[in-house]
């Protein structure tokens, strides 16, 4: 019995285990909400928010896998030709690969994003924390299309591999309550032997 139990206690997360398209649509849910890379914020009696680090080799594993079910279950005629902003994106991540950290949020409020204003303060109210030093937001990836993600893009400072924890101080718009916070452990987000954020 203690063998099973230690076994079991041993075994590889299914990320690692298993290939993207071999995870059930619960393993994939549980990666995009509660893993070491992914949370659900909450703010006293706002809404919750789901957050997790897009940049992460495991993260952008799910989101392809998310999108090609998806896309997958629309009719032929709807499905797009063209992801557009999705692979502006995915250039984006190739010529800053290891430059910066992105932090995604799924379904945000496309109305407030629609509002300069309400952009403009998401600008200059969401930080990236590393011990006492703050880094402000650098660029943002609006929703668009059947890619319902806000991706706020961060600098990934040198400090960050002396680090514990990465904290995101966010302000949302349209979210109830605006502000979130979020801490991931950098021990916990360890993928195949490397850290992964």
């Amino acid at each position: 019995m203690h063998f099973l139990l230690l076994a079991a206690m041993l075994a590889a997360p299914f990320w690692e285990s298993k290939a993207p398209s071999e995870w059930n649509d619960e393993q994939l849910n549980q990666l995009l909400n509660d893993s070491p890379w992914a949370q659900v914020t909450q703010f006293q009696r706002a809404a919750p928010l789901a957050v997790y680090l897009a940049t992460a080799k495991p993260m952008r594993d799910a989101e392809e896998e998310a999108q090609r079910r998806y896309t997958a279950k629309l009719p032929p005629a709807k499905r797009p030709d063209d992801l557009g902003a999705r692979n502006e994106y995915e250039s984006f991540l190739e010529e800053k690969a290891g430059k910066v950290i992105v932090l995604g949020v799924l379904d945000p409020n496309l109305k407030a994003l629609a509002e300069a204003e309400e952009v403009k303060r998401m600008e200059e109210e969401c930080f990236l924390k590393i011990g006492r030093k703050k880094f402000k937001i650098s660029g943002h990836f609006p929703p668009a299309g059947v890619d319902p993600v806000l991706r706020l893009v961060f600098p990934r400072p040198e400090e960050v591999s002396n680090a514990k924890e990465l904290v995101f101080e966010l302000y949302l718009p349209g979210a109830t309550g605006g502000y979130r916070q979020a801490a991931f452990r950098l021990k916990d987000m360890i993928f195949k032997g490397k850290l992964e954020m």
